[in-house]
């Protein structure tokens, strides 16, 4: 696969921003090059990006499972499940991605690229599983595990992405066959309008568990839930 001097030098920025050096750049490369580039240069098309993809897919649904397999004791198979698929899904893998500003290194082909495809949360989120799917071939499971750990298990307390603790406690309530319902009071608001912070507390019948904090109701009453559900599972 041909490249460019100055394409070599964005790489070694990319590198930078997500926390390892390739060996072999072309499999970097490789995982930046969209489907619709590929198309558009005549490229064979073992030479996209969609082949690592399937494989960080699953390289990043196994680290994925025995994370929340080790951080939820108490949870059952099916919600184990769906705490993973909230982890994985669409929105956060785009969130992290965005992050690490992917979308200025993707190789894609004009039409897609006119079309707002830097931004896309599908490509984006694509383009993060090829890289894992990269990362593993370069350097092995430990490296591919310490990348998913550092930009995107680290990133889930921080910024509540889509990682559903509201849904997850309220089950683990009924599952005890708990009859008391949660319920979230707002504690505090503090800052100006274009930078407020919130803080929730949280209830399980008259008893208060846990307090979130964030930048948005919702993302306050995430926090809280995730606090709570950590209380439970010391219990």
């Amino acid at each position: 696969m041909n490249k460019s001097k100055n394409f070599d030098t964005s790489l070694s920025v990319l590198e930078e921003k997500i926390g390892y050096g390739f060996k072999d750049d072309e499999l970097l490369l490789q995982a930046l090059t969209h489907s619709s580039y590929a198309n558009e240069m005549k490229m064979n098309k073992e030479d996209n990006n969609e082949r690592l993809e399937f494989l960080g897919d699953a390289v990043l649904e196994l680290v994925t499972s025995a994370h929340v397999y080790k951080e939820h004791q108490n949870l059952s198979e099916g919600d184990l499940t769906k705490l993973r698929a909230s982890i994985v899904c669409e929105q956060t893998l785009s969130s992290c991605a965005k992050e690490m500003e992917i979308g200025k290194f993707l190789l894609l082909g004009k039409g897609e690229d006119a079309s707002g495809g830097r931004q896309r949360d599908s490509i984006l989120s694509d383009t993060l599983e090829a890289i894992i799917g990269a990362i593993y071939l370069d350097g092995g499971f430990t490296n591919a595990k310490e990348f998913i750990k550092k930009n995107i298990f680290s990133k889930l307390n921080d910024k509540q992405l889509f990682y559903d603790s509201k849904t997850i406690l309220q089950e683990i309530i009924q599952n005890d066959n708990n009859k008391q319902k949660i319920r979230y009071k707002l504690i505090s608001e503090q800052g100006p309008d274009h930078n407020k912070s919130f803080t929730m507390a949280l209830y399980i019948g008259n008893e208060k568990i846990s307090v979130g904090v964030g930048k948005t109701k919702k993302a306050a009453e995430q926090e809280a839930a995730m606090q709570a559900i950590k209380k439970l599972n010391k219990k």
